[in-house]
């Protein structure tokens, strides 16, 4: 089969794996190395993304805090900054990034590569901070502004109500100190295991209400999240 010249472009730029993922985020650059360059892991030496990483991640704080004082005009400033923590986490962004296929565009070093780096939810978010910070300069602030708007619109838009968005530990605080009693204390009783792969015990103590649970988690914080949202359903069944 003989393709036209035109089917021909197109196929060769579907191969090239920066063309593609150029048409999946929908925005082509004049400086096309700079994409090159958001997608380059450290891994594979020098040149690589960590400085449009940087940049990537301050225009990014500053968008999507300026789609959130739209959004929500009466919230308070630590309402507001949860939300926009939630919204721009890794988990969040490495979602963004594999919903969008950056996986298949990185530049990994072999280590990386054998290791499954493009499939890493640090590799994906720290990419995806780059490719902002790539857009920003290629294009200039008015153009990347309105790119993250489109970006993040759908995700602002199907927020639930800011205080459902209040982690389990602020929750449980709010709900003591509403009701003037003392707050919990936090202790780590066990890690288990090494490196990335430990698990911690965290129990928890609420004095005033004579209760006491536990909770595991890859990390203290995590833990801490889970034994205080435990601590908030054994509240609201004792209440009932």
């Amino acid at each position: 089969m003989v393709l036209a010249g035109i089917e021909l472009a197109q196929l060769i730029d579907s191969m090239n794996p920066l063309k593609a993922l150029s048409g999946r985020i929908n925005y082509s650059f004049q400086q096309p190395e700079l994409l090159k360059q958001a997608l380059t892991h450290r891994s594979l030496g020098y040149n690589n993304n960590e400085r449009l990483e940087f940049l990537g991640d301050s225009v990014l704080g500053f968008v999507v805090s300026a789609m959130l004082y739209e959004k929500f005009p009466s919230a308070a400033e630590g309402d507001l900054s949860r939300t926009r923590a939630r919204l721009v986490r890794g988990e969040s962004l490495a979602e963004i990034a594999r919903e969008l296929e950056f996986g298949a565009a990185l530049l990994l070093g072999a280590g990386e590569m054998k290791s499954g780096g493009y499939r890493r939810d640090s590799i994906l978010a720290d990419a995806l901070e780059a490719v902002i910070g790539a857009i920003y300069l290629d294009g200039g602030f008015e153009v990347c502004e309105k790119w993250l708007q489109q970006l993040f619109s759908k995700k602002v838009d199907e927020l639930p109500p800011l205080d459902e968005l209040k982690d389990p530990k602020t929750r449980l605080q709010e709900w003591l100190q509403g009701r003037k009693l003392a707050l919990p204390s936090y202790e780590v009783t066990k890690v288990a295991g090494k490196g990335h792969l430990q698990q911690f015990t965290v129990r928890c103590q609420i004095e005033s209400l004579e209760l006491e649970l536990s909770a595991q988690g890859t990390s203290r914080r995590k833990a801490e999240q889970s034994v205080a949202d435990s601590a908030l359903q054994k509240i609201m069944e004792l209440n009932r």
